[in-house]
């Protein structure tokens, strides 16, 4: 088959998301098996171009993947003509800049989530987008993954009847950094440095909700700092000063009640890292990161309360395991793939700028919600 490059700069590439779910599990991975194919009988062939401010990190990237294209010049990446797609994994902060300078070049732009900041900020990016012609796209890996792949094959089945809740929870123990090392990197926890758990999980929560059930039409929300120092990557002690933790209620449209726990600051007592359950009239499913597991209405237990006497039942025998039915791909990929022929092909791809800007809004409310003690209206987009 006939190959079709295809250049992509990638910025943020020496991070650990950025390396190892969109340089390697995704780009590689599709180099790995010969291209991705197109209708056309092509094969299209993702060429990187790693940019980066470490210029020793970059170098090393390259050779470890046999690549020979990387830089610290972001401007000169971009003005190249064989490079079709700026694709953004830095910190919070840095990626508007970065985005606009390639929306300004007149490059195809996906990056991960939050597109910005604040909701002001991905709103202007979308409008400059749309006013360049060109394909945008935002990670929104959470629908990609096996398990909510399931999830949704059952919302779309009418297995649940009237979905009536969705409760989501999230989150590990994130360590301070003292007497372990910490798992996410320290600016995670400055809110000068854009970071919370509320603008980074949020986002996802929207593409999720709205995805899967209905879009928000109201949020309640507290957050929390609940470790106020944490210690940095040098060893040195600093104020968390950004929400560790966040706790909220939704409404989505048809009365569709939502709960979210987010936090960095609990221990995991439940079978993955995230975990859905949806609740309807005919039947509830709990759904995590790779399995989705059902209970229908007819097979419902029916329990007794009696605080007086230990229980002796198999609550969780009681569910029955959603088949695969089909093989998964990793979700970072999998999004990846669709977004490349939204490119190339002009497939739909829902997952634009302004959808990503919706996230950050929802975002925006829940901190709202919770400075202001009040349930925030979300309004239609």
């Amino acid at each position: 088959m006939a190959r079709r490059p295809i250049g992509i700069v990638l910025g943020g590439v020496t991070g650990r998301m950025g390396y190892r779910q969109h340089l390697v599990r995704s780009l590689l991975a599709i180099r790995d098996e010969g291209g991705l194919p197109l209708a056309d009988g092509s094969r299209l062939w993702p060429e990187p171009v790693l940019v980066g401010r470490n210029e020793a990190r970059l170098a090393e990237i390259a050779r470890r993947h046999g690549l020979t294209e990387w830089t610290t010049d972001l401007a000169a990446a971009l003005s190249r003509p064989d490079v079709s797609i700026y694709f953004d994994a830095q910190i919070t902060r840095q990626r508007e800049k970065a985005v606009r300078r390639a929306l300004e070049a007149g490059k195809h732009v996906y990056v991960e989530k939050p597109l910005a900041v604040d909701h002001a900020g991905a709103l202007e990016l979308a409008r400059t987008a749309a006013a360049a012609g060109v394909r945008t796209g935002v990670v929104a890996d959470k629908l990609f993954l096996p398990g909510l792949r399931k999830l949704r094959r059952l919302v779309e089945g009418g297995f649940f009847g009237r979905i009536l809740s969705v409760r989501i929870d999230f989150g590990y123990w994130v360590f301070e950094g003292d007497w372990q090392p910490a798992q996410r990197p320290s600016w995670n926890y400055r809110a000068e440095d854009a970071g919370g758990i509320t603008l980074d999980m949020f986002p996802h929560w929207q593409y999720l909700l709205e995805g899967l059930f209905a879009p928000v039409r109201s949020v309640q929300c507290t957050i929390a700092t609940h470790v106020d120092t944490r210690v940095d990557e040098s060893g040195r002690p600093y104020p968390a000063t950004a929400d560790d933790a966040a706790y909220a209620v939704l409404e989505l449209d048809g009365g569709v009640i939502a709960q979210v726990n987010a936090s960095w600051c609990v221990r995991v007592y439940r079978d993955e890292l995230v975990q859905v359950q949806v609740d309807g009239t005919h039947g509830s499913a709990v759904a995590g990161l790779h399995h989705c597991r059902v209970q229908h209405r007819a097979v419902t237990p029916k329990p007794v309360w009696d605080p007086d006497s230990p229980s002796t039942v198999d609550f969780r025998a009681q569910w029955q395991e959603v088949p695969d039915n089909e093989a998964y791909g990793n979700a970072f990929r999998v999004q990846w793939e669709a977004f490349l022929r939204h490119v190339v092909e002009g497939t739909p791809f829902p997952w634009d700028f302004a959808a990503a800007a919706r996230g950050v809004h929802l975002a925006e409310l829940a901190l709202r919600s919770a400075r202001e003690g009040c349930r925030v209206p979300v309004p239609p987009s």
